[in-house]
């Protein structure tokens, strides 16, 4: 229902922000990572939000980036993962930790997240990872043609494509955003820079 909102911080409390937007105070929850990144109390900010609808509350979400959001969607969208975990992993690893512990079956780097347990965090990464097999079919990796090149699935390209569907992001955008980087490159920074293209297009 809101993709945004921006207007004057007006107070911050460990995983709260309230944005005041048209004389109206918009309580926020969010991450310790984006409240880091936040500026002063008194001035303007722009958060991506997302808003949960439940029989007994209305919960409003805020981000400081979209990749944020996408990894917070995605880690809700686990059954057992409520908003107070998805909020608490992404507390403790940033949107591209998530993905490559994902990716990759490293379920113990998200046990380094308040209130997430072994058996939690290997169904997180057994459904996300579920959810790039069904987007990328079963083929070498399953992934797609790039223009006159393919991403090779034995480089650091394919994982880095995988974790982007783990994000949320679709194949041929992830593929084709992923392939103009150098393959030699690690996942992680891969990840990161193919990110950062992803939404200079938003």
């Amino acid at each position: 229902m809101f993709y945004s909102i921006k207007g004057i911080l007006t107070h911050l409390e460990p995983g709260v922000a309230v944005v005041e937007c048209g004389g109206v105070g918009f309580k926020c929850f969010t991450t310790l990572v984006t409240q880091r990144s936040l500026p002063s109390v008194g001035t303007q900010v722009m958060l991506y939000t997302y808003l949960s609808v439940r029989e007994d509350a209305m919960d409003l979400f805020g981000f400081a980036t979209m990749q944020e959001l996408n990894c917070f969607k995605m880690l809700t969208s686990v059954s057992g993962v409520g908003a107070k975990v998805g909020l608490s992993i992404l507390s403790e690893l940033t949107p591209e930790q998530v993905a490559m512990a994902a990716a990759s079956g490293d379920s113990r780097t998200l046990t380094r997240a308040s209130g997430v347990g072994t058996k939690l965090a290997q169904r997180i990464v057994l459904e996300l990872q579920d959810k790039v097999k069904k987007e990328f079919g079963s083929g070498a990796k399953g992934l797609p043609a790039v223009g006159a090149g393919i991403v090779s699935a034995s480089s650091h390209a394919a994982e880095a494509v995988s974790a982007l569907g783990v994000l949320g992001y679709a194949p041929s955008d992830a593929a084709s955003i992923v392939a103009k980087f150098d393959s030699s490159l690690p996942v992680e920074e891969l990840i990161r820079l193919s990110l950062k293209e992803l939404g200079s297009r938003l």
